[in-house]
C-alpha cells in the first residue's frame, strides 16, 4: 500500500510516535498529532486519506473529533483506537461516521489491513461522488 496519507491522533506521545515510525517503515506516508485540535488543522490543510484517532484524549476527545473531521471532509476515514474497551463509545462512533473501532494494543498487520480497507471505501467514495 504505497503511500496511503495516514494521520494518527493520540495523546500519548510514545505510542504516537513508535506507530507512526512503524507505519512509515510499512511504506505509508504518516505523521501523527497529540490533539484533535492539531488533527483538525492538518485535515483543513493537507486532508489524509485515513485518520487513526484515540478516543480519550484530553480537551477535545476522539468522538468530537471524528464529528469536527467528518463536517469538514466526510470522504475522510477514520478508524478510532482506544485502550479502554467502551462499546458505546465504539458504537457512537461508527454512527458517526467511523470506518471501524480497534481496542488497543492493536497487531501492527491488523491496523494496516483496516487502513488499507479504510483507504479503498474513500477512494470508491471519492470516485462515487465526482
Amino acid at each position: 500500500m504505497s503511500q496511503c496519507k495516514v494521520l494518527v491522533v493520540d495523546d500519548e506521545r510514545d505510542f504516537l510516535e513508535s506507530l507512526v515510525r512503524r507505519l512509515q517503515r510499512r511504506g505509508l506516508d504518516a505523521r501523527g498529532v497529540d490533539t484533535g485540535m492539531e488533527a483538525l488543522k492538518l485535515v483543513a490543510e493537507d486532508p489524509p486519506e485515513v485518520v487513526v484517532l484515540d478516543v480519550k484524549m484530553p480537551d477535545m476527545d476522539g468522538i468530537a473529533t471524528l464529528k469536527a473531521i467528518k463536517d469538514r471532509d466526510p470522504k475522510v476515514e477514520v478508524i478510532l483506537l482506544t485502550g479502554h474497551a467502551s462499546v458505546g463509545s465504539g458504537v457512537e462512533g461508527v454512527e458517526l461516521g467511523a470506518f471501524d473501532y480497534l481496542i488497543k494494543p492493536v497487531k501492527l498487520d491488523d491496523l494496516i489491513e483496516r487502513i488499507r480497507d479504510a483507504r479503498e471505501r474513500g477512494q470508491l467514495m471519492r470516485r462515487a461522488f465526482s
